[in-house]
């Protein structure tokens, strides 16, 4: 059974950087793409970015292309999310999300993810 756990969220002023990661284990093989995804109050979860399994594709909604980067370190089972330039439209729980499908190469929807970690909430203050 695989687990994620997400970790690193927490309250940041605009600009600020933060830095969440999310640690598999159990079946950790078996996991191919994964993600992060966001869900603010009220509205649906959204992709933010994915990574395939070996890190060298990377993908990014608009909104946070140039701010974010996506990494992943498959020795730790850990993907990471860096985010800079913090806006307070990025508060959110963000999630992370992993797919078992060997076909397909980045999650691009929520969908796409077989497993989901609990979320970690990050909250930008103006």
């Amino acid at each position: 059974q695989v687990q994620l756990v997400e970790s690193g969220g927490g309250l940041a002023q605009v600009g600020d950087s933060l830095r969440l990661s999310c640690a598999a284990s159990g079946g950790t093989d078996l996991i191919y793409s994964m993600g992060w995804f966001r869900q603010a109050p009220g509205k649906e979860r959204e992709f933010v970015a994915s990574s395939s399994r070996s890190g060298g594709s990377t993908s990014y909604t608009d909104s946070v292309k140039g701010r974010f980067t996506i990494s992943r370190d498959n020795a730790k089972n850990t993907l990471y999310l860096q985010m800079n330039s913090l806006r307070p439209e990025d508060t959110a729980v963000y999630y992370c999300g992993a797919s078992f499908d060997s076909l397909m190469l980045l999650i691009k929807t929520r969908y796409n993810c077989d497993y989901w970690g609990h979320g970690t909430q990050v909250t930008v203050s103006s």
